[in-house]
């Protein structure tokens, strides 16, 4: 039973109208009905003033569903988002499903069958008296709640479909009228307009994300260091903007493949440090030809013919190139069931890629530059020392010589012959000291304080300040690699969390070489303390347990304590690790 045609102007009819003209026609449509209507009509203009004042998505969808639900005496309601292709749902938010059955339903509709892909592929309002009797109905999962009575309309905006709002088991057992499905034209037009301005914001938003992780990119490889330190702030930046699995930067390889040189991911890969990507990959060749690659299955495309894409699904690949020349590679994988990466996401990551390129060929040209003034300044030094300092030495002992010949005291003749021996091995120690001084600095890896002050520079841009930081003991000279690094990855955990979750004003950032762990033995201990609004009851705790995880796989731990605001306001993270780690003998 299809009941979609209406006496009443329908305003998804006429996709060039003004949305706010729109929606003031179809209101004027309620008036002049019945009493039931009429009465509503408060109720409808209070619920579109309602959903019109959020601008975060999700939360607009929630709220567009439990007003449809109350509006509409429905036990339950849904909203599918149609993504950028406009063949299936990016997003489908449901009220009157709670969170146990919804987690025994499993996987979302994606809108491509049943009645929600038909509503996609013919957008005309749909009302059933048993929507299991209707031909386009592709049956329920297991765990899906009984369901009868449907009204469902699509969601558009100025002609273009946005999605659809759907309405369930009518809470007085009675089939939607009439009057429903007039309501819900309404309410759908509504919340077009609100889907609308919330994808726009979120949109702007997205795009000041980008902008502030390709500064600190930028921020972080021009602050100094090493050349692998540079890669994984690329690989851990871009897998937090794309709010992908993983972050991977691979480079070229002499014989033609690619190796992976930089890994940020919390989750076990098959993917390791220095593994290689044959050249025979057709990954090799795209990157080689500076090509952008979108994959919507990874794991399931044939043409990838190696083990790494196995735990995932969406998947970008982009060419970190600038001037037309290929660095490598960045690789962005989201895991097998995650939504596809929308094509504001592939420009926005596209032009991350290029802007990190250019970051990099800048850190290596001011590298060279470093380099270059160094080797510059070792050779004035060499100079010097030949041509002064040399000269001198040998005119002195060629002088104590002439006076070793002179004289005839046996003790006074033994002291001098020994006083020009040893400026003879001073001279050939001086020698060898310029020789050295010629043959080119070797590359001193960055010390653990160089690596935390990189970490408080990079989160100072999102931040809008600096974090205060403070050092205690030796901490470069005590603390071995394998802590230095997890140390390091912790507080970029912890900084993270501090920007995304606290909003805090005050951030205090304390590296101590000199703690003790339980038992006694010497530790590293790092404290980031933050003003901010504290971990609510039942909040997500993710970060935290990742920051236990890489405490304990060393041997050490982690834990939350208040924070420094005021009565301890905010949250302090204490992470500590042996200083030496067995695992790097």
């Amino acid at each position: 039973m299809n009941q979609s045609e209406s006496a009443v102007p329908d305003p998804d009819r006429n996709p060039d109208l003004d949305p706010a003209d729109a929606a003031a026609n179809a209101a004027r449509d309620l008036q002049g009905l019945s009493t039931e209507v009429t009465a509503r009509v408060p109720r409808l203009l209070e619920a579109m003033r309602s959903i019109g004042m959020g601008l975060e998505l999700r939360s607009t969808l929630d709220r567009i569903c439990e007003t449809a639900a109350e509006l509409g005496d429905a036990r339950y309601a849904a909203i599918g988002v149609v993504d950028e292709t406009g063949d299936g749902l990016e997003e489908f938010v449901t009220y009157g499903v709670d969170d146990d059955v919804a987690e025994v339903i499993g996987r979302r509709p994606d809108g491509h069958r049943g009645l929600l892909g038909a509503l996609i592929r013919d957008p005309s309002p749909v009302r059933l008296a048993d929507l299991t009797a209707d031909a386009r109905f592709a049956g329920f999962p297991p765990g899906h709640p009984p369901m009868r009575t449907f009204l469902g309309v699509p969601v558009r905006v100025q002609g273009r479909i946005f999605g659809n709002l759907c309405l369930a088991e009518k809470h007085d057992g009675e089939e939607f009228n009439e009057h429903d499905l007039h309501m819900l034209r309404v309410l759908a037009t509504e919340a077009g307009i609100a889907i609308g301005n919330a994808r726009l914001y979120e949109a702007a938003r997205q795009r000041e994300r980008w902008i502030d992780g390709s500064v600190a990119v930028t921020t972080a490889l021009l602050s100094g260091g090493e050349a692998t330190d540079a890669l994984s702030v690329v690989a851990e930046q871009a897998r937090r903007l794309a709010d992908a699995a993983a972050g991977v930067v691979l480079l070229p390889t002499a014989e033609g493949g690619l190796q992976i040189a930089a890994i940020s991911t919390d989750l076990p890969t098959p993917a390791e440090l220095g593994d290689i990507v044959p050249p025979e990959s057709f990954v090799v060749a795209a990157m080689m030809n500076g090509e952008s690659l979108f994959l919507d299955d990874a794991a399931a495309d044939p043409r990838m013919v190696t083990k790494y894409s196995e735990p995932f699904g969406p998947m970008m690949i982009l060419p970190l190139q600038s001037g037309g020349r290929v660095l490598g590679s960045l690789i962005t994988p989201r895991g097998r069931e995650a939504r596809r990466f929308s094509e504001t996401e592939r420009i926005l990551a596209t032009q991350f890629a290029s802007q990190a390129a250019v970051a990099l060929m800048m850190a290596e040209a001011q590298r060279d530059r470093e380099r270059l003034a160094v080797l510059e300044d070792r050779d004035r030094i060499a100079r010097d020392l030949h041509d002064l300092v040399i000269q001198r030495l040998f005119a002195t002992g060629m002088m104590l010589e002439s006076a070793q010949r002179g004289t005839v005291t046996p003790a006074v003749h033994q002291g001098i012959g020994k006083a020009v021996d040893e400026l003879d091995v001073t001279i050939q120690e001086i020698r060898t000291a310029i020789f050295a001084l010629q043959q080119g600095p070797a590359e001193a890896p960055a010390g653990l304080r160089t690596r935390v002050l990189r970490e408080i520079k990079m989160a100072a841009v999102p931040l809008g300040f600096t974090p205060v930081h403070r050092f205690v003991g030796p901490v470069d000279a005590t603390v071995g690699e394998l802590s230095g690094k997890n140390l390091i990855a912790a507080l970029r955990e912890a900084l993270s969390n501090a920007f995304r979750h606290a909003h805090a004003s005050r951030i205090e950032v304390t590296v101590d070489a000199t703690a003790r762990l339980p038992d006694g033995a010497p530790a590293v201990r790092l404290s980031v303390a933050d003003d901010g609004v504290g971990i609510p009851e039942g909040g997500r705790r993710s970060g935290l347990r990742n920051l236990a995880r890489r405490a304990e796989a060393l041997g050490g731990s982690s834990a939350g304590a208040p924070g420094i605001g005021a009565e301890g306001a905010g949250t302090t993270v204490v992470w500590e690790a042996p200083l030496q780690v067995a695992a790097e003998l």
